[in-house]
């Protein structure tokens, strides 16, 4: 079965996901890679206000590529997540519920995850231009000078993702590697 949530993420959607599902996405989400993530935790840092309120939002990892004539945004599949590890805990401490990406997180992300009531979204890496199709609208609202790394305001319509690590803990990759773990 899969799940249709809307963003911005609330704790009862977020309460009702679990490692493995798969779940469309309706809504706002933004974007981010690690240049815009050193930034925004050094706006924190600073107690300067962010470009975006963050508070119940997703951030996808991804540099998008520039858009063909006539396409809202060009390919846009997920980068690696565990280069936004460092970042990700005071980002949730923040108001940020949700990530996607693809790849292991540390213990570290995961602990902030349970902390804070968040949720962990793999989407599927190589499908990028698949994933672009799910993207309505595409802005650039902070850091133009990191070009397809500056931060974008995404609109997404049933966007696919799967529920990697969710607010208790369960991650779907330690999951998957026991279930066929042989002796």
């Amino acid at each position: 079965m899969t799940k249709i949530v809307n963003t911005p993420l609330t704790d009862d959607a977020i309460n009702d996901l679990c490692a493995g599902d798969r779940v469309l996405l309706n809504g706002i989400i933004y974007t981010g890679r690690d240049a815009a993530h050193k930034r925004l935790v050094g706006m924190i840092q600073n107690g300067q206000e962010l470009p975006m309120d963050i508070k119940g939002q997703i951030i996808y990892y991804v540099g998008p590529c520039p858009a063909k004539p006539g396409q809202v945004i060009g390919s846009a599949g997920p980068t690696t997540s565990g280069r936004m590890d460092a970042y990700a805990d005071i980002l949730m401490d923040s108001g940020l519920k949700g990530m996607i990406g693809k790849g292991l997180r540390s213990k570290k992300v995961v602990d902030s995850i349970i902390k804070n009531n968040g949720v962990y979204f793999a989407a599927i890496g190589g499908a990028g231009a698949l994933l672009a199709e799910a993207i309505r609208e595409a802005e650039v609202i902070a850091f133009h000078d990191l070009g397809p790394e500056a931060i974008y305001r995404l609109r997404v319509e049933n966007f696919p993702v799967t529920v990697v690590i969710d607010n208790k803990g369960n991650d779907l990759y330690k999951i998957g590697r026991e279930k066929y773990r042989i002796g």
